[in-house]
């Protein structure tokens, strides 16, 4: 069973980006993108500062008399309402459009997409409030992942995604290996048992709740650790090049019948799962790992090298919208 933890994790990493490029084009046509420019080099500069500033601000907070589970609180409602705006559009896609309850002049509209949101979002607050159970805290992040693969893809162009990948794999870097705040605050997360850490245990009936701390199993050799661990923009950030491809390249030339976006997107993907292997190696060494310049750089050579196979051009499609 603790072989299957890497399959596990696995299964998460490439569901999660299957789930951002089924969202993308429909979020994309109902205008669910994060900023007005997707080709701006600048567009990325608020997520990367917001991911710089945010680990800090956490720390900080943590160590404050009550400031854990404040922290916990502020996260889950931020959770539960981006979960139900990304549920809201999804759904809004499989539910009848809403209608209006006769009499129609007190337009008392019945919208079961929204009801599908609330309810979903509710229950994701309360679950993880009483009981965040792995399988929770898995689900939960599995479809935040998607939906926030789907947006970030949809926001940013080619370049701004390069821009992206590229500053947080040198920011996962030196958080790790220089500064190892990262590492701390993962030990914060876990206390907090909150989506933001993927967890894959050894068995089924793992406790979540009573289990060691990620701290307290770090001192042990992997294959004698509970469960393992990923974090949630370690699936999230090559995601977002994954989608970028397949929203904002062409789809001539196709090949074999599928679009030159798609098989770009492929690409990308395929060299994230080069890094992920990569990553997998290092990790059973037993150090923290830094996820992104491994698995962000492997997206990017995997893209590139599908772009030039494909579109036989050193531009790499950098230079889309400018």
């Amino acid at each position: 069973m603790r072989s299957l933890r890497w399959v596990g994790l696995l299964l998460l990493y490439v569901g999660a980006q299957l789930v951002g490029l089924v969202l993308a084009a429909p979020f994309h046509s109902e205008g669910l993108s994060s900023t007005s420019n997707p080709q701006s080099p600048t567009a990325p500069l608020f997520i990367i500062v917001l991911i710089v500033v945010a680990p800090l601000g956490i720390l900080f907070v943590a160590r404050k008399q009550g400031g854990l589970a404040a922290l916990r609180q502020l996260i889950l409602i931020g959770i539960s309402g981006s979960l139900y705006i990304t549920l809201y559009a999804t759904f809004s896609l499989f539910f009848p459009a809403p209608f209006l309850l006769p009499p129609t002049g007190a337009t008392l509209v019945v919208d079961w997409s929204l009801v599908a949101a609330a309810c979903a979002s509710a229950g994701a607050y309360i679950t993880l409030l009483m009981n965040p159970q792995w399988y929770l805290v898995d689900l939960v992040g599995f479809v935040a992942a998607g939906s926030l693969i789907a947006i970030l893809g949809i926001s940013f162009g080619i370049l701004p995604a390069f821009i992206l990948l590229g500053a947080l794999m040198v920011y996962d870097a030196i958080a790790v290996y220089r500064t190892k705040h990262m590492v701390s605050l993962a030990d914060v997360v876990t206390e907090m048992k909150l989506p933001i850490l993927m967890v894959m245990p050894d068995s089924a009936g793992y406790d979540y709740l009573g289990a060691p701390t990620l701290q307290e199993q770090r001192g042990q050799p992997v294959e004698e650790r509970s469960a393992l661990f990923m974090g949630l923009g370690d699936i999230v950030i090559p995601g977002t090049l994954v989608v970028s491809a397949s929203i904002w390249l062409p789809a001539d030339p196709a090949f074999l019948g599928v679009g030159a976006n798609l098989w770009a997107a492929a690409g990308a993907m395929v060299g994230s799962l080069v890094g992920y292997a990569v990553l997998m190696r290092l990790v059973a060494r037993g150090n923290p790992q830094a996820g992104l310049p491994l698995l962000n750089g492997g997206a990017m050579l995997g893209y590139a090298v599908a772009y030039l196979l494909l579109f036989r051009s050193l531009t790499l499609g950098l230079t889309g919208g400018l």
